[in-house]
């Protein structure tokens, strides 16, 4: 947008300083091999929503996991004997657990029936993003898409394809925070813009050079769609207006804390 810092501040809110959060409404069960990009290009034009190229398109992780088919059934899945021991141990399913390990490449902490697990995209979070909510079927868990950046580009791409519109897009999930109570949820994956607003170098309002701030829009934009997804209310779908997301070819992969500089690892 060539008239961007007319219409927006510095810390991107528009000039009335408000954003919209719109939770799409009519999107169906999702089934593998279904066109996220296009299901939720026809339920915006249902719901009466124009797609602009300056919003953020929010999308659970659950969605993208199930049109990818990236579901198990645990009545096929045959335990290890460590998955067998950890089970015992944790008093949990040890299909379960054996399908979590494999999702994993570093266990962090298994305490009080609790698997804190660094996934293979570089992730830290309970179970390794195995999930069994919100999943239909009997024994039916979900995991996280194999390269969540690259589903964002995908539905991005197809977004662009049905419209001409380039929205950014985030991919989401819900973990809870080693230092907080409750969940929030996260970007796992984004398409068409920094996770970061970087404000090194910028003066304060009392003038003061920001030497080390730089925040984790990409997450912000996370947590605050979730207030209009809900866990229960079906919409796994949500447009944010208003803000003027910094661009670029970002990586949610970018906000993992590197391990030499992680304090909890």
């Amino acid at each position: 947008m060539n008239d961007s810092k007319s219409k927006f501040n510095k810390n991107g809110l528009n000039r009335f300083g408000m954003i919209s959060i719109i939770g799409l409404k009519g999107i169906p069960l999702i089934k593998p091999g279904d066109d996220l990009g296009q299901i939720i290009v026809r339920a915006a034009e249902e719901q009466g929503i124009e797609i602009r190229d300056e919003d953020v398109i929010v999308i659970t992780q659950k969605i993208v996991s199930k049109a990818e088919g990236r579901l198990v059934s645990l009545k096929d899945v045959i335990p290890s004997e460590f998955a067998e021991h950890v089970a015992r141990n944790m008093n949990k399913d040890p299909r379960l657990v054996e399908v979590i390990l494999r999702e994993t490449s570093r266990i962090i902490r298994m305490k009080d029936r609790r698997l804190i697990m660094e996934t293979k995209h570089g992730f830290v979070c309970a179970n390794a993003g195995v999930d069994r909510s919100n999943v239909e079927g009997e024994d039916f868990v979900s995991l996280l898409p194999e390269d969540p950046d690259k589903s964002a580009r995908e539905i991005r791409s197809r977004i662009k394809e049905l419209t001409g519109k380039s929205p950014a897009v985030i991919i989401t999930d819900t973990w809870g925070r080693p230092w907080r109570l409750g969940h929030i949820d996260f970007a796992v994956g984004i398409a068409g813009m920094s996770p970061f607003r970087d404000y090194r170098g910028q003066a304060d309002m009392f003038g003061y050079t920001l030497r080390v701030t730089r925040m984790a829009v990409a997450d912000e934009l996370a947590a605050a769609a979730e207030l209009a997804k809900g866990k229960s209310e079906g919409i796994p779908v949500v447009i944010i207006r208003g803000y003027d997301y910094p661009k670029g070819d970002g990586s949610a992969k970018d906000l993992i804390r590197p391990l030499e500089r992680d304090l909890f690892r």
